[in-house]
């Protein structure tokens, strides 16, 4: 049976990753030249992506699309849902005030 011991406690395991080939000076040049290359006008930057960007999702998708084409937002499809609950509210008093009463 074992007994516990306070002088003989595991220590946890570490993590250590020991990386098969890292090439500092090959890293180092790389960002030099992809410096250079933005700093030359070659490499787009990530300020160039954002007009190409946006609106790319809606154009991807045929109901967002839809809902542009017809002019609804979020906002105006709240309101359609509160008519929407609205409407069927009256309907269900009525459903219930002709027969149940």
């Amino acid at each position: 049976m074992a007994l516990f011991s306070f002088y003989n406690v595991r220590k946890p395991r570490q993590f250590e990753h020991k990386p098969i080939y890292w090439d500092p000076h090959k890293e180092e040049m790389e960002n030099r030249v992809r410096r250079i290359r933005r700093e030359m006008g070659l490499e787009e930057t990530p300020e160039t992506y954002k007009p190409q960007i946006k609106g790319t999702f809606i154009e991807g998708t045929s109901h967002l699309k839809r809902n542009v084409s017809k002019g609804y937002n979020v906002r105006s499809r709240g309101y359609r849902n509160v008519k929407l609950l609205t409407v069927l509210a009256v309907l269900l008093f009525l459903f219930w005030a002709l027969f149940f009463k």
